[in-house]
């Protein structure tokens, strides 16, 4: 189940199955990509500056919820390539600032998911990682990528033969995500930060955006990296909002952004 609320410039969308961990199966993984795309309607009128997914009561998302599938009859390729493929897709292309907030277990599709999105905070205790050794599967959801990118091979392989987990301190001190905050926190520091992102320069964001997503997977160079900030910068310098942080800096006061 889905749920969207707005709360204030920022439409946040949430697991809403706290009784299965906010297992997800392929109606819910299609229900969350419909939601992202109506976030983006939302966005591109201007009514909303951010996204933030987050899970509903004790943990953001066990993963694929297989209470009821049987592996004679499974049909992986389409859960994996069509509904979570589309979903992460649509997550990572939002054109502006997404945001998760991840508690208690993050595992499988919950690690893809938060994968998706631009800035991911999580819980001290919350618990991370590759518990397919104990299913004889392997992992899943682009899992190898974010751990073999970010924790190198040795460590990746470590995590996925050994089925250990990682708390969110040790994942983020590891260098998987962000940062994380206490557990009590979580919620309030990620909404607090969602509503600065989405009160700010939509389009410098969405450059930026972009620009990050061309040097990961593209791997581009440093000055071919300089060179697209350059047309960038001078393609911002046309906008409303360019115009008004350089007057509110020359006012000495704080900008009001509108995304124009």
């Amino acid at each position: 189940m889905i749920e969207s609320n707005l709360e204030g410039r920022v439409v946040e969308l949430v697991l809403a199955a706290p009784e299965r961990l906010n297992a997800v199966g392929a109606d819910d993984l299609d229900a969350l990509a419909t939601a992202v795309a109506q976030a983006q309607s939302r966005f591109d009128a201007g009514e909303i500056g951010a996204l933030l997914l987050r899970g509903d009561g004790r943990a953001f998302c066990s993963g694929r919820d297989i209470s009821g599938v049987d592996p004679a009859e499974d049909d992986v390729l389409g859960y994996l390539e069509g509904s979570l493929g589309e979903t992460m897709r649509r997550l990572a292309e939002f054109p502006g600032p997404t945001f998760a907030a991840v508690q208690g277990a993050c595992l499988g599709v919950g690690l893809g998911l938060a994968l998706a999105c631009d800035v991911v905070y999580v819980a001290e205790h919350a618990k991370l990682g590759s518990p397919f050794a104990n299913l004889g599967a392997t992992l899943d959801s682009g899992g190898h990528w974010l751990f073999a990118e970010r924790l190198g091979p040795h460590r990746t392989l470590d995590l996925i033969y050994t089925a250990e987990l990682m708390s969110g301190r040790e994942a983020v001190e590891q260098g998987l995500f962000s940062r994380w905050v206490a557990d009590d926190e979580l919620l309030t520091f990620t909404r607090e930060r969602a509503q600065r992102a989405a009160s700010g320069a939509s389009r410098a964001f969405a450059a930026s955006k972009q620009l990050v997503r061309q040097i990961r997977d593209e791997r581009i160079g440093l000055w071919e990296s300089i060179a697209a900030e350059n047309l960038a910068q001078a393609d911002l310098c046309s906008t409303e909002d360019y115009r008004e942080g350089f007057a509110a800096f020359q006012q000495k006061r704080r900008p009001n952004f509108t995304g124009q």
